[in-house]
């Protein structure tokens, strides 16, 4: 019986372990020039399949033609989706001027 119970919390500790939050990111032009962050969450719903609202990276950008784009799912973002079961999902956008 402790042998089980062992082998499940192993599994369950790789399981965590393994896990991560995944980040992408975008240099457009020369990148980030001054460092000033603007942030907006993308509203997604069924485990990210359907966009329900998006943020536009341009947009954001208010007319710099050099800035990185950073789309990353968040512990916060990662939380919300776990408190919903993936019915709604999350995401991050960074654009930093």
């Amino acid at each position: 019986m402790k042998k089980v119970i062992l082998s499940l919390l192993v599994i369950i500790g790789l399981t965590f372990c393994m896990t991560s939050c995944y980040t992408y990111t975008a240099t457009v032009g020369e990148g980030s020039q001054t460092g000033v962050e603007v942030k907006k969450m993308n509203h997604y719903v069924v485990y990210g399949l359907a966009p329900v609202g998006v943020s536009d990276a341009k947009e954001m950008a208010g007319g710099a033609e050099d800035y990185n784009v950073t789309i990353t799912h968040t512990f916060v973002d990662g939380l919300i989706n776990a408190l919903t079961f993936g019915i709604y999902t999350p995401t991050t956008t960074i654009v930093t001027k």
